[in-house]
């Protein structure tokens, strides 16, 4: 199944944190948080100003992003967990 998100919203896939600490230390789902960190999949053609010209996102497929621990919207698609959120949710891009 394909999504395309609207206006500014983007898809997202998070990015699943490592299961041992540094030291060896195995920690087990239930201590876990879910991932503030996540993978770009699709972007919206962005939103419209009040003069009524589309102004593009500044994320595009493939950033590694941060966004917030309550952003977006939780939504499976072919049963993996992907979030839709606004651009205005995103943090920052991660760079390599």
């Amino acid at each position: 199944m394909k999504v395309r998100p609207l206006n500014d919203r983007v898809l997202v896939v998070r990015i699943e944190e490592k299961e041992k600490t540094s030291g060896g230390i195995i920690i087990p789902d239930t201590a876990k948080e879910k991932p503030q960190e996540g993978q770009v999949i699709a972007v919206g053609p962005g939103k419209w100003d009040e003069n009524g010209k589309r102004i593009p996102l500044e994320v595009k497929k493939d950033h590694r992003v941060l966004f917030g621990k309550y952003a977006g919207n939780e939504i499976a698609i072919d049963g993996v967990e992907h979030l839709i959120m606004r651009e205005d949710d995103i943090l920052g891009i991660l760079d390599k």
